[in-house]
């Protein structure tokens, strides 16, 4: 089992180091892979310290396998079944800017960038002007 690792097979190893970017872990005492901490597990991983540690034993799927190099891409997430998503109710977003420009925007349809940075120098000499205003009361 020492030398080759086939590309979809499951595999048992060991955590040998542990990076910000991923784990290290041997396959045998003269291969070890890298598994990239967006293959660790399913969902967002901010610290993998909070996953794994070095020594842990793991189940990694072998993702890629380098032939000149020798590197070896591991997964753990693909070795786990997926948690069901929770269907989240579709929140209606507030267009930016209070709404009215991007109103006229939309029925306007297609605008060129030319039609766009007049209608944005003329915004922001309204919102100038409107300052200046301010600062002279």
């Amino acid at each position: 089992m020492a030398e080759n690792y086939e590309v979809g097979s499951i595999v048992e190893g060991k955590v040998t180091g542990v990076k910000p970017f991923g784990a290290f872990v041997a396959l045998d005492e003269k291969k070890q892979g890298l598994v990239h901490i967006s293959e660790v597990a399913h969902g967002y991983v901010k610290d993998i310290n909070e996953i794994l540690s070095v020594g842990d034993e793991v189940k990694v799927k072998i993702l890629s396998v380098d032939e000149e190099s020798g590197k070896i891409s591991l997964s753990i997430r693909a070795t786990q079944e997926a948690p069901e998503r929770k269907e989240r109710p579709k929140q209606q977003r507030k267009p930016a800017g209070g709404g009215k420009r991007q109103e006229q925007s939309k029925s306007q349809g297609f605008n060129t960038l030319e039609d766009k940075l007049k209608e944005w120098l003329k915004q922001s000499n309204e919102i100038q002007a409107d300052l200046n205003k301010r600062a002279k009361k």
